[in-house]
């Protein structure tokens, strides 16, 4: 889990800050102060200002989540 200081970096576990809408996320990529993030519920490019760091339960929702769409779907859903 990130702390407080970092910037979500790519594969980093987040949480929209102000709203659980999105559900637990993994970051993708970076471009300056944006973050494309897969939520569960689809991927969204958010400010990094508005991303929290995971909690060890969506952390591990999110991770079972990616295995269970690369079970389904295969490819490496970790990576993408």
């Amino acid at each position: 889990m990130e702390t407080a200081g970092q910037q979500f970096t790519r594969g980093a576990y987040v949480g929209h800050a102000r709203t659980d809408i999105y559900g637990p996320g993994k970051v993708l990529s970076e471009d300056g102060d944006l973050r494309r993030v897969r939520f569960t519920h689809f991927v969204a490019t958010i400010k990094v200002e508005d991303l929290r760091p995971a909690t060890p339960l969506e952390e591990s929702e999110m991770n079972t989540w990616l295995c269970r769409k690369a079970e389904r779907y295969g490819s490496d859903w970790q990576l993408s």
